[in-house]
């Protein structure tokens, strides 16, 4: 028996967060575990990011990385060559699609396969206007002086 989450209260008194929302549901819902490739996820400062991902016997060709809005799309599709019959088949080769959700402002700084291990950094790039920004107190309780409207135009 499975117990679904309704979400729907928090909608009426919130303003803005339907994405958690949809992470939260998307989370509860029952996926097959994908257990290959195998990755890890390091965080290497505040702001930075980095997957590693063993793809070893792909190539750059073989592999498309894309990130489309929050999400991070990584597939590998491998021809299979036409070299000869395998007698034992224990390199997986077999194509993927994995998918990474990505915090707001986490851009895709570059990526790079070496030795098998596909690596992408990621960082965390606040807007200007976002971060949080000191406001000065003043000696005086200087007001501005109201405003007044007067046929269509304004008066300071």
């Amino acid at each position: 028996m499975r117990n679904d989450l309704d979400f729907a209260p928090l909608y009426r008194s919130s303003v803005g967060f339907d994405r958690v929302f949809n992470l939260l549901s998307n989370a509860q819902r029952l996926q097959p575990i994908e257990t290959w490739p195998p990755y890890d996820i390091v965080k290497t400062s505040d702001d930075d990011y980095r997957i590693e991902m063993a793809v070893a016997g792909f190539a750059n060709s073989d592999l498309d990385v894309v990130q489309e809005r929050n999400v991070l799309v990584v597939k590998g599709q491998k021809a299979d060559p036409k070299d000869g019959e395998y007698l034992h088949r224990g390199i997986a080769g077999r194509s993927f699609e994995r998918r990474f959700e990505l915090a707001d402002h986490v851009k895709v700084e570059g990526a790079s396969l070496v030795n098998g291990l596909l690596r992408i950094v990621l960082k965390r790039e606040i807007p200007e206007a976002m971060k949080p920004r000191k406001v000065t107190i003043g000696t005086t309780a200087e007001q501005p002086a109201p405003l007044q409207i007067e046929a269509g135009r304004q008066v300071a």
